[in-house]
């Protein structure tokens, strides 16, 4: 039997991330990875925060995906709480088109790392196929999958272009 208990956490700071952070969601069904999807937000919720990364791993979590925009604290003090994994993707925000949160997740201090992804969607897929990645590392059925991913996306690349 499949397990079917999630593995990734995908975290955000509030709603409005969703659209961003559904694309790492996405590519986890996609690959049949079990993952979970809450708003948790650093600022406006600090002890849901406090209680989710702190029961992560106990709860058979493997790696959190924690995106957020704006000041972004949401991945740093994740990571600062639980001993698993933390990707951080970068939300884009209204004010700096997310510079700002790529530069509060990447910017952290030695000993607290978050590996930080791409600004916005992108980013958000490639949190999902690295955390993918990374189970697949003692998952020999995930890393067929994530080879077959991968060879669809590379004959979906035409050869020649094409008159528009």
């Amino acid at each position: 039997m499949a397990n079917t208990e999630p593995l990734v956490g995908i975290i955000m700071g509030s709603q409005s991330d969703w659209p961003t952070m559904k694309a790492a969601a996405n590519i986890l069904a996609d690959l049949g990875v079990p993952y979970e999807a809450k708003v948790v937000s650093a600022h406006r919720t600090p002890d849901r925060l406090v209680s989710y990364a702190k029961s992560a791993k106990r709860r058979g979590l493997k790696i959190i995906i924690a995106g957020a925009g704006g000041a972004a604290h949401l991945p740093g003090m994740t990571a600062s709480m639980t001993p698993l994994p933390v990707l951080g993707v970068p939300v884009n925000s209204k004010a700096m088109s997310g510079l700002d949160s790529l530069y509060s997740i990447v910017q952290m201090p030695a000993g607290i790392p978050v590996g930080t992804l791409a600004i916005g969607e992108a980013g958000a897929a490639n949190a999902a196929l690295l955390a993918a990645q990374i189970l697949a590392l003692c998952d020999d059925a995930l890393a067929g999958r994530i080879d077959a991913y991968r060879e669809k996306q590379t004959a979906a690349v035409a050869e020649s272009p094409k008159e528009a």
